[in-house]
């Protein structure tokens, strides 16, 4: 009996480190990471090879959902919203999943990436976008299943997939002209509310130029439509800092009481508090 348990005690340790030992994956992983304008892409798949075997119709059957590629579902994630045939998808995470024909290809988006393989249950309310797209026959064999970024310009890019001698795109566009141009409006429209607010209110705490914080501040209140009461207090505070009391009075008798609307417990406070202090209550 002493023995049987002292060979099964061996037989646990030598499994165990086996179990230690790396090997290579016959479908390694990759990650792709791409810019397509200003869009970050990246691409996460694993990568079998067809090892003398015949890949569409064989060993990715037609009619049949496929993980485009081996192992964990391929995934692409997008920083920016894109458009694949004219469908929007949102920023975030996607599976990829195809199914082949001989001649073309029905491209699917998922919203759920956590799958190994495809889905045990398909869910049509997940399919963020759908295109079909034809296939391409190559002159030559590519041994190692392949996506790549094809075709890339300041507004779209191709995703190429790739095995055996057959090769398939799916384009996306992404929204760079709508993202410059807001960019471009915005810096020439100049400065906005916040921006002078925010200016001003840095100066006066770090006791800086209080003319340009002054003027900052007024630019500000002349831009918004109601200038909030945290917004009047800070106001209050550069006048008093300028020595002109009186306008930090009236405008801090203006934030007190838009802190009383707002119920705002902390700003009656310190107004309340400064109105003492210069001699207003």
């Amino acid at each position: 009996m002493k023995r049987l348990v002292l060979f099964t005690f061996a037989l646990t340790l030598m499994f165990s480190v086996n179990a230690q030992i790396e090997t290579p994956q016959p479908s390694p992983f990759t990650k792709v990471e791409q810019k397509v304008g200003l869009t970050d892409v990246t691409l996460e798949y694993s990568r079998p090879s067809m090892r003398g075997r015949e890949v569409f119709g064989n060993l990715v059957p037609f009619g049949k959902l496929w993980r485009t590629g081996a192992n964990k579902n391929t995934m692409i994630t997008f920083s920016n919203p894109v458009t694949v045939d004219g469908q929007d998808l949102k920023a975030g995470s996607y599976a990829i999943f195809i199914t082949p024909s001989q001649d073309s290809w029905d491209v699917v988006f998922y919203s759920d990436t956590n799958n190994w393989g495809t889905p045990g249950k398909w869910d049509a309310t997940k399919v963020a976008a759908k295109t079909t797209v034809n296939t391409m026959k190559m002159p030559m064999q590519v041994e190692t299943f392949t996506i790549t970024f094809d075709n890339l310009t300041n507004s779209s890019a191709e995703l190429g997939f790739i095995w055996g001698n057959t090769m398939a795109n799916v384009k996306f566009e992404v929204p760079t002209d709508a993202a410059v141009t807001a960019a471009i409006e915005k810096t020439m429209a100049g400065p906005s509310a916040n921006d002078y607010y925010a200016s001003a209110v840095y100066f006066m705490q770090q006791d800086k130029d209080l003319g340009k914080a002054k003027m900052w501040m007024d630019k500000a209140m002349a831009m918004s439509k109601e200038p909030a009461f945290w917004q009047l207090r800070q106001q209050s505070l550069l006048y008093a800092k300028m020595g002109d009391t009186k306008n930090a009075i009236a405008t801090a008798k203006k934030s007190l009481e838009k802190s009383k609307v707002a119920g705002n417990a902390d700003y009656v406070k310190m107004n309340t508090d400064s109105l003492k202090e210069w001699g207003a209550m």
